[in-house]
């Protein structure tokens, strides 16, 4: 079996694209050339928002 490196995936903290909340933390492989992009729920809105990856 092939060993796994722990600079495959990093974390990543999620931002809503409509009020700029960040309120999820997720992982993600580090070796995509493209940025997170999930519908996840939004508390304040209390409804599913886009979420972005943004840096720390």
């Amino acid at each position: 079996m092939a060993k796994k490196s722990k600079e495959a995936r990093v974390y990543v903290i999620m931002e809503c694209t409509e009020t700029g909340q960040r309120s999820y933390m997720t992982e993600k492989n580090n070796r995509n050339g493209y940025k997170l992009e999930l519908k996840k729920y939004n508390p304040k809105l209390r409804k599913h928002t886009v979420y972005k990856e943004r840096k720390k």
